[in-house]
């Protein structure tokens, strides 16, 4: 019978300035890697960072990732503010300080309001939310916690959005557990200079 024995790990996330993996520059890259860099900094996005960064060390895994991460961001018939406050209790729940951080960023510029990000990060009910807003942050909210959602909460997204964006924000939502999955085991450090908005659980080290 094969034992696990959990330890504590005593090295927090954010303490690290180097993630676990190399991460290749441009220059560094080979020829399938760079045609996936280029698509990906050309399109919406502008730049690459975060997962996808590690992600490129399989071009063609990186190049359906951006692809599925642009859809579900840019071609979804969710608005842009009810898709951030998916991402941003996504990000929260899944303790990725990477995640939080550059959706935050993203928040600000579709106008949620301080307050509501504000009560995203200190794990409350954000104030003032309109139907659309509260039903959506009680989807992600109890997706992410219990890895489905109740028939209260799934039918009042029904009846507020339809089957089609129901469905949508389901995978938002996993979309981005995944990407806080790879950000966290990877260590992905946050940009020079910036703090982590949370500390992040010790680690448990399977032995």
């Amino acid at each position: 019978m094969i034992v696990l024995k959990l330890t504590a790990y005593s090295d927090p996330i954010q303490e690290r300035s180097m993630p676990r993996i190399t991460l290749p520059s441009p220059e560094a890259m080979n020829t399938e890697q760079r045609a996936v860099y280029d698509k990906i900094v050309s399109g919406p996005r502008g730049r690459i960072q975060g997962p996808l960064r590690a992600a490129l060390y399989n071009p063609e895994l990186a190049d359906k990732w951006q692809a599925l991460g642009a859809l579900l961001r840019y071609g979804t018939t969710l608005p842009p503010r009810l898709s951030e406050i998916a991402i941003l209790v996504t990000g929260r729940a899944c303790q990725s300080p990477f995640e939080w951080y550059a959706h935050r960023l993203e928040a600000e510029k579709v106008g949620i309001e301080p307050a509501v990000i504000e009560a995203i990060l200190a794990q409350t009910l954000p104030p003032g939310l309109s139907p659309a807003d509260a039903a959506v942050y009680h989807y992600a909210l109890e997706l992410n916690r219990h890895n489905s959602v109740s028939n209260a909460t799934y039918a009042t997204a029904l009846a507020q959005f339809g089957e089609r964006t129901v469905v949508e924000l389901t995978a938002l939502i996993g979309y981005y557990t995944m990407v806080a999955m790879t950000l966290n085991c990877h260590e992905i450090p946050l940009p020079e200079g910036v703090t982590p908005a949370f500390s992040l659980p010790q680690h448990a080290a399977l032995k």
